[in-house]
């Protein structure tokens, strides 16, 4: 793997390559690429990867954190690009890495990475802005199938993902995400980092999937409690779960129906959705 190190660092600067292929950031697809690769490295260590993992990236682009999985460590990676310009850009660190690389032309989406690869399964990406939440809440459906998922997202998003009740920030992410596993919050990524430079900070994100969910609850009824709360969420609860049969889950649960959403924890609405009736 050191031949394989010393040829990507001899690989030419992502501007270069970025300027060769043609590679001006589509907007649509909330394409924002990274060049310093002092940075993509400092990410993919705090990834802290194993050689025996299947890594996959989602929209690497002209390549800065693929460049830097490979060189701290990674064995094989899977990278799911939409973008065919990027895809030919990748090309010549496809060729180095000797079959380490796979790239796949699809919608990330669309992708089941969940089924893809050899265990373990590991998620590193910067992940699109305008896709990330939808990402994140479907590879939560099967959070077992992966030992970590370590991605950039919007600062503003991180902050909802990892909020504690009585937060501002506190909702259905945050519920739904800590009921399946363990976010943290690494480090911030200022906006200069990026080409282009977007409006906001982004934040680098560890979810550590649990084995088993924090509480006994269905999923789907604990979505659907949280989405009547939250829809609503400056209203008491008497209010906002009116729809789902309020009265009588509060009663059962003895939760205060005068409090808001904000103020329960995951546990309560685990509750809520167990004396749900359907």
């Amino acid at each position: 793997m050191n031949n394989v190190k010393t040829k990507i660092l001899n690989l030419p600067p992502l501007a270069v390559v970025v300027e060769k292929y043609d590679l001006t950031p589509n907007k649509s697809w909330g394409q924002n690429f990274i060049f310093d690769l002092n940075l993509t490295r400092k990410i993919a260590r705090a990834a802290n990867l194993s050689s025996n993992e299947t890594i996959f990236e989602i929209g690497p682009g002209p390549g800065a954190l693929t460049r830097a999985l490979f060189i701290e460590g990674a064995g094989k990676i899977i990278a799911i690009e939409r973008d065919k310009r990027a895809i030919t850009a990748l090309s010549e660190l496809v060729d180095i890495c000797n079959g380490k690389l796979e790239l796949i032309s699809d919608d990330a989406l669309k992708v089941p990475i969940n089924k893809m690869g050899v265990l373990p399964r590991r998620i590193v990406a910067n992940l699109p802005y305008n896709i990330a939440t939808q990402l994140l809440l479907n590879w939560l459906l099967t959070p077992n199938a992966f030992k970590a998922i370590t991605v950039m997202v919007q600062k503003e998003v991180a902050m909802r993902i990892c909020a504690k009740p009585g937060n501002s920030s506190y909702g259905r992410l945050s519920i739904i995400t800590q009921w399946l596993a363990c976010p943290k919050m690494l480090f911030d990524i200022p906006a200069s980092a990026f080409h282009p430079k977007p409006k906001v900070t982004s934040t680098l994100l560890e979810i550590i999937p649990r084995a088993q969910p924090l509480f006994p609850a269905k999923r789907q009824i604990l979505e659907k409690i949280t989405a009547h709360a939250f829809g609503q969420r400056r209203k008491m609860l008497r209010s906002s779960l009116k729809k789902v049969g309020g009265d009588d889950l509060l009663l059962a649960t003895n939760i205060d129906p005068t409090l808001r959403p904000e103020n329960l924890s995951i546990e309560d609405f685990c509750r809520l959705a167990q004396a749900y009736k359907t």
